[in-house]
């Protein structure tokens, strides 16, 4: 089993940054790819970010490209996701997914391990 808790979300003003941390215990967490994902009211959940075990391969959706960042440091158990420039769209609530792989998915199907989620909301 791993348990995971999501933190860092809040409210924010369009262009403005927060960083979002999953803290993992449980099974080897060094050993798990990890990935966030995101659901706004009415919407699906959709992939935002994944990273590989080791951190040395990372993955985008196209609508966080380049101001959202990824990040893993293995011997705290924790996964970041650095988001900036954020727009209104980007309010949702975020959440951390673990998998039994090395590598990163962006399929919700292929996690096995999930967060409760934290509300980011932008205003505009």
């Amino acid at each position: 089993q791993v348990q995971l808790v999501e933190s860092g979300g809040g409210l924010v003003q369009a262009g403005g940054s927060l960083r979002l941390s999953c803290a993992a215990s449980g099974r080897t967490f060094s050993n798990s790819a990890m990935g966030w994902f995101r659901q706004a009211p009415g919407k699906e959940r959709e992939f935002v970010s994944a990273i590989s075990w080791s951190g040395g391969s990372t993955d985008y959706a196209d609508s966080v490209k380049g101001r959202f960042t990824i990040s893993r440091d293995n011997a705290k158990n924790t996964v970041y996701l650095q988001m900036s420039s954020l727009k209104p769209e980007d309010t949702a609530v975020y959440y951390c997914a673990a998998r039994s792989r090395f590598a990163p998915s962006s399929s919700l199907e292929n996690y096995d391990y999930w967060g409760q989620g934290t509300q980011v909301t932008v205003s505009s």
